[in-house]
C-alpha cells in the first residue's frame, strides 16, 4: 500500500522470461561467487536488465512515470544474452555483468523513448551512457582478485541464450540488510 507523500526508490526494468537463460546466469554467478573474492551477488529473484534507474522520488512522480510507461508503443523483441564483462574493466571489475548481443539496438531505442518521457516528467537525464547488461555481482574487495579475473576470462564468451522482451516494468526497490526487495508497481505489455 502506498501513502500519498511516500518516497519510493524505483527503476524501470526488463525481466528475463526464458527460465533456461536465468538458470545459466545463476550458474555463472555462482561460479564467480565461488572464487572467494568479496562479492555481493545479485539474488536469484532480482536478476533483471535495468532499462533506467530513477531513484527516490515522490509517489506522485511514480504515478506520472507509470502514466508515461503505459503510453509506450513498442513491439516485443528477443535479446541474446551473451558474454561476461565488467565495469570499468574485466581486469579490475567493480560490477560483473552478462552482456546483450542481439537486441541491444532495440533496447537502446526503447531506452531513448523512456529517457525522453522521463525528461518531460522532470527527471534529470542519466550521466552515464546506457549499456545493455544484466548485473550478476558487485565486487566489494580485491583480495584474491587474480582468481576472479581468471574465472571471468574463462567465462567471458558464455552464451546464455535468447529471451523475449515482452514488457517494461516500473519496479519498487526496498533496501534491506539482506539485499533489495523488488516489487512491480506497473507493467506495460509490448505489442
Amino acid at each position: 500500500m502506498f501513502l500519498s507523500g511516500e518516497i519510493i526508490r524505483c527503476f524501470i526494468a526488463i525481466e528475463l522470461k526464458n527460465q533456461e537463460v536465468l538458470r545459466r546466469l545463476i550458474e555463472v554467478r555462482d561460479k564467480i561467487t565461488a572464487t572467494g573474492v568479496d562479492l555481493k551477488p545479485v539474488e536469484d529473484e532480482n536478476i533483471h536488465l535495468t532499462l533506467r534507474f530513477i531513484g527516490e522520488v515522490p509517489r506522485s512522480v511514480v504515478d506520472e512515470v507509470c502514466g508515461f510507461i503505459n503510453t509506450i508503443s513498442y513491439k516485443g523483441f528477443q535479446i541474446h544474452v551473451k558474454n561476461i564483462g565488467g565495469f570499468p574493466s574485466l581486469e579490475k571489475p567493480r560490477v560483473i555483468w552478462a552482456g546483450v548481443e542481439e537486441g541491444s539496438d532495440e533496447l537502446l531505442e526503447l531506452y531513448r523513448i523512456v529517457e525522453a518521457g522521463l525528461r518531460r516528467i522532470g527527471i534529470k537525464p542519466e550521466r552515464e551512457e546506457f549499456t545493455p547488461h544484466i548485473t550478476l555481482a558487485r565486487v566489494k574487495g580485491y583480495r584474491g582478485i587474480e582468481k576472479l579475473v581468471k574465472t571471468l576470462m574463462e567465462l567471458r564468451e558464455t552464451d546464455f541464450g535468447y529471451s523475449p522482451v515482452e514488457e517494461v516494468i516500473v519496479k519498487k526497490s526496498v533496501l534491506t540488510p539482506r539485499g533489495p526487495i523488488y516489487s512491480n508497481i506497473c507493467v506495460k505489455k509490448l505489442a
